[in-house]
């Protein structure tokens, strides 16, 4: 199949259906629902999913606590393969480090509830009374 790139600064093309080329997103409908929520900005601000991303645009894109930063290299209107998407953005060095960074600091600090599953037991009743009452 032939896959069209754009590098051309007047290029365009709608948020959702970039997100989803650049792989981001496995479909269409989960790029528009990420936009909606506000986890995706274009230059800082919030956007809607039919607005127009440009080539030399910086995109900035939550996904499941990992904020990527981009600079909008190429526009693709058809998803391919990884090796094509991978051409269409550029992250930010900043970026990186800050996503990086998060990642580690998951990697190593374990939220405490997370291992709770459900209603507490008896046993975990008597230690949560017993870890209140000590304070």
């Amino acid at each position: 199949m032939n896959y069209k790139i754009s590098t051309e600064p007047g290029a365009r093309l709608r948020i959702d259906k970039w997100l989803w080329a650049a792989r981001f997103f496995k479909t269409r409908s989960q790029a528009s629902d990420a936009i909606g929520k506000g986890r995706v900005r274009i230059g800082g601000d919030v956007v809607k999913a039919s607005r127009d991303v440009r080539v030399g645009d910086f995109v900035k894109i939550e996904i499941d606590h990992a904020v990527w930063e981009v600079q909008v290299l190429g526009i693709c209107e058809v998803r391919g393969p990884a090796s094509i998407a991978q051409t269409l953005y550029a992250e930010t060095e900043a970026g990186r480090a800050q996503r990086t960074a998060e990642h580690e600091r998951r990697r190593l600090f374990r939220e405490p509830a997370a291992v709770l599953h459900g209603r507490p037991t008896k046993r975990d009743r008597r230690t949560i009374d017993k870890l209140s009452r000590e304070d």
